[in-house]
């Protein structure tokens, strides 16, 4: 029996962006519980983990010896002078009680779920706290202080794995890309609202990687307002095709729920249930793989689509009517749900979004997919 494994986020709800800041990490605890309450932990091919704190060793094969101290002091309260330099202390990236612990756990159990996979004890791992794309080697960005992915990644690719990475939040996943963008051994694909109009203004078609990494990154940028067409369309016109031409060992997937209607952050108008079809495909790849969460600041959606990630990588079919008992937990955050895949079966696609992505298309059609083998 092929085993999926778990992390329980529950140690990591101790800690806090603050009231303010859009990041809710109480998100991963009503996950959590509505994935329990539907009855998708206690199966006898599922385990969970917990998170492990991620060692200065494991960070240091991305991320800066100075950057990781300067968080480490910072993380203690003490005054650090430099800490805009490293993206830290702004209000995206505040540094509260004990961030680096935050940082450092959510990486470790990325790391955990590689280590799964490696050992052969999973054959999918989701840990929902991960998927934090932003962070820099010697920088924080976009609530994101930690680049787990990347330590994920890196993780496989020193046992000599070939690793493709598609990332479908809202942003573009620039940390992961910058990290591979000259190597050949980790196909990085992102699909985003373009940079022209959301942070972090990277992720164009014509960044396609360099040196033994040129054709690797694959970049689908759609414009404000997408909907499900496009959706669609990147999914069996790029995502698709270019993963199963590089044909890799492992699949990561970054699950990010802000490309999603309803979203306060961005405007891409997925519908969940496009979200849904999104990760089936990737389980139909029949791969070797690791979810991991990311964007999403309308907690419900959050909630709600990463729970239908977790039914896609268990394979149960759930049904739409919320279980009672979470309802309960729930409104203690002024969340409420009525139905898990919501009211909306399909959102609609302008033909000015669709003739933008066809140039982006073509365009990837003569650069990065000659690269790669992708026979059409």
């Amino acid at each position: 029996m092929a085993n999926r494994c778990l992390i329980d986020p529950t140690s990591l709800l101790r800690f806090d962006f603050g009231t303010h800041h859009p990041f809710k990490i109480h998100r991963l605890g009503l996950t959590y519980e509505l994935i329990r309450a539907y009855g998708l932990i206690d199966r006898p091919d599922v385990y969970t983990l917990p998170p492990r704190e991620a060692t200065e060793d494991e960070a240091i094969c991305f991320h800066s010896q100075g950057y990781l101290e300067t968080l480490r002091v910072a993380s203690s309260g003490m005054w650090v002078p430099n800490l805009f330099a490293h993206g830290l202390g702004t209000s995206d990236n505040p540094v509260f009680p004990d961030v680096y612990d935050w940082g450092m756990y959510v990486a470790g159990a990325s790391i955990v779920c590689a280590e799964e996979i490696l050992a052969g004890r999973a054959s999918r791992a989701f840990n929902p706290a991960g998927g934090l794309h932003h962070a820099m080697p010697s920088r924080a960005s976009g609530f994101c202080h930690i680049n787990d992915i990347v330590l994920a990644i890196q993780t496989m690719v020193d046992t000599g794995k070939r690793v493709a990475y598609v990332d479908i939040d809202a942003h573009h996943g620039d940390g992961v890309q910058h990290a591979f963008y000259t190597s050949a051994d980790v196909l990085t694909v992102s699909v985003h609202q373009t940079g022209y109009t959301i942070f972090p203004g990277t992720g164009f078609a014509e960044e396609i990687g360099q040196g033994p990494g040129e054709g690797m990154s694959v970049n689908v940028p759609l414009d404000p307002g997408a909907g499900d067409e496009a959706y669609e369309r990147a999914l069996d016109e790029v995502i698709l095709p270019v993963v199963r031409a590089y044909a890799p060992d492992v699949l990561v997937t970054q699950l990010g729920s802000d490309a999603v209607v309803g979203d306060v952050v961005a405007n891409l108008r997925m519908s969940l249930r496009q979200f849904e079809r999104n990760v089936c495909a990737f389980r139909d790849l029949g791969l070797p793989w690791i979810a991991l969460g990311g964007g999403g600041y309308d907690v419900s959606n959050v909630v709600r689509a990463w729970t239908l990630a977790w039914s896609v990588i268990t394979e149960v079919e759930l049904d739409d009517e919320i279980p009672p008992e979470w309802l309960t937990s729930a409104a203690r955050y002024n969340v409420a749900i009525s139905k898990l895949r919501g009211n909306i079966d399909r959102t609609p696609t302008d033909a000015s979004v669709l003739e933008d992505l066809d140039r982006t298309i073509s365009e990837l059609r003569e650069t990065v997919f000659p690269i790669l083998g992708v026979t059409e």
